[in-house]
């Protein structure tokens, strides 16, 4: 346990993305098996210890120390895991030699809910405060140590001089504590093979357009949906007629949408935007806040799936059964998707039209007029453009259309996790009412600097008038420039509008807060 606390420790304090690769790889390649293995589902996210629950944390620790002093900690801590490892009481003898992390993992599997505290309680006390602090990351999941499991794949190819878009491409044949995977990594036995099963290949992606424009004889243009990128893998009857829905990042989210999972019942893969039909939009796309409500849950309700229904927008086909397509050039794709389309459900796959436009100017003024709720921007790919995994220059754009900004005022702030959890990080603002009443309209916690950050932090430290669990209200002082790339309504929120991607652009210090922008003028950006 002792070297995982002390590779987690390292992920925290560290802020470079290299000098994270070189913490991973060298654990990779001094810890045993199979510690290493369950250290890599961890870090990735395929750690799943069900009968460790939050609360039950709270409540041990509660009965060891002043319930008072733990909460007022946790409120200046803001982490759960770190402030209870730092207050547990000190035990006689401390031998985390003795606690291995797959031992750990392992008696955590075996143990049933109501046994699982004093299970975990027995480790802690034989563990220092970093041991502390991994075994309750690791009986919580979500280690939030800077890193996400694209990066720690990385880590892991790094560390034995793999290509990391091979690992992706047979992780999903693979389950913890990947003894397989070490297996090949070390040279013991070949790669695994995933044929047969519905596994990832890795996306095409853009570049930002930072060219003043391009040459459309060489480009197509396409919208860019809101919604989120997603590939659709189908192995044919020949095969069990499996089909799985991945993610830009490689997860397997089949199971949040089931309704699309089982209406893909051909062999191939296919690559497009997973989107939410809109209610009064005659079936067109509706806004990502309507996908968010499905996002993200492990299992969906009939209700759901009727309330939200889902559906697929297609860009591009890389495999058409066993035959792979990667390599032909974009036009040559697109004629091969509009073939298979005709075997798709209508109801759930169409496909993503080009946008008619004889030349970049024309393009430009037909992206400036564009505010539909599903649209995020332009696309424009090479026509020869093979498909190729990750951002390969001149090939891919992305052209995003402009962002919204509107004044606001701050109304709360909570810490922020990992690095962040010393500063009140997270800010929750508001816009006027016409009769005065500030109410929230979003949330954002990126887009300032480290030293905005500092200034922020003491203004909600000296600034605020009432306290809620971990949550600051401060006075209704500060305006805030947010900006945004789309606005919606939203029934979860008093103000009746929900922001898409809200980020600070600029601490207005000299605005007063009783000019900031009122509800009625974000209502009329919505789309």
């Amino acid at each position: 346990m002792r070297a995982f606390s002390q590779l987690l420790d390292g992920l925290v304090y560290t802020r470079s993305r290299n000098g994270k690769l070189t913490l991973i790889a060298d654990y990779m390649r001094a810890a045993p098996d199979p510690d290493r293995g369950w250290a890599l589902a961890a870090l990735t996210g395929n750690l799943d210890i069900k009968a460790v629950k939050a609360s039950a944390i709270g409540d041990m620790i509660r009965a060891r120390v002043d319930p008072v002093l733990f909460d007022m900690s946790r409120d200046y801590v803001g982490d759960l895991a770190e402030t209870v490892a730092l207050l547990w009481p000190f035990a006689e003898s401390v031998d985390d030699a003795t606690i291995g992390l797959a031992d750990a993992v392992e008696r955590l599997h075996a143990v049933s809910r109501a046994a699982a505290p004093d299970t975990l309680a027995g480790m802690m006390d034989h563990l220092d405060a970093s041991g502390r602090f991994a075994l309750l990351k690791l009986a919580t999941g979500g280690l939030r140590v800077g890193i996400s499991a694209r990066l720690a794949k990385t880590g892991f190819a790094q560390a034995f001089g793999l290509d990391v878009d091979d690992v992706e491409q047979v992780w999903h044949a693979l389950s913890p504590p990947y003894a397989a995977l070490f297996d090949w990594a070390e040279g013991r036995h070949g790669r695994p093979d995933p044929e047969g099963t519905p596994y990832f290949r890795p996306f095409m992606l853009a570049h930002p357009l930072e060219a003043d424009s391009v040459d459309l004889t060489d480009y197509a243009a396409e919208w860019k949906w809101d919604g989120i990128r997603i590939q659709v893998v189908g192995t044919g009857p020949e095969h069990g007629s499996e089909t799985r829905l991945y993610s830009r990042a490689g997860d397997d989210i089949s199971g949040s949408f089931p309704d699309i999972a089982s209406a893909f019942t051909g062999h191939g893969v296919l690559d497009g935007e997973l989107l939410v039909k809109g209610e009064f939009q005659g079936g067109e796309a509706a806004s990502f806040n309507a996908l968010q409500q499905r996002l993200g849950r492990k299992a969906v309700s009939a209700k759901m799936m009727a309330d939200y229904p889902a559906f697929v927008r297609l860009y591009d086909i890389l495999l058409d059964g066993d035959e792979d397509l990667r390599a032909l050039p974009w036009t040559e794709r697109r004629a091969r998707l509009e073939g298979f389309m005709t075997s798709l459900d209508p109801d759930r796959f169409d496909l993503s039209a080009l946008i008619d436009a004889p030349d970049f100017e024309a393009l430009a003024d037909i992206r400036a007029g564009a505010r539909d709720a599903a649209i995020e921007g332009v696309m424009l790919k090479r026509r020869d453009s093979p498909y190729v995994a990750g951002r390969k220059a001149a090939l891919w754009y992305k052209w995003k259309r402009d962002p919204l900004t509107a004044d606001c005022v701050m109304m709360y702030a909570q810490r922020g996790h990992g690095k962040r959890s010393s500063f009140y990080s997270d800010y929750t603002f508001g816009c006027w009412t016409e009769d005065g009443e500030l109410l929230p309209v979003g949330k954002a916690y990126s887009g300032f600097t480290d030293e905005e950050l500092q200034w922020l932090d003491r203004f909600v430290r000296t600034s605020t008038v009432n306290r809620f669990g971990p949550v600051r209200e401060v006075e209704k002082s500060l305006v805030l420039e947010v900006a945004f790339d789309s606005i919606h309504d939203s029934k979860r929120h008093k103000s009746g509008l929900a922001m898409r991607f809200p980020r600070i652009a600029r601490i207005r210090r000299d605005k007063p807060a009783h000019e900031a922008d009122r509800i009625e003028g974000l209502r009329r950006m919505i789309s």
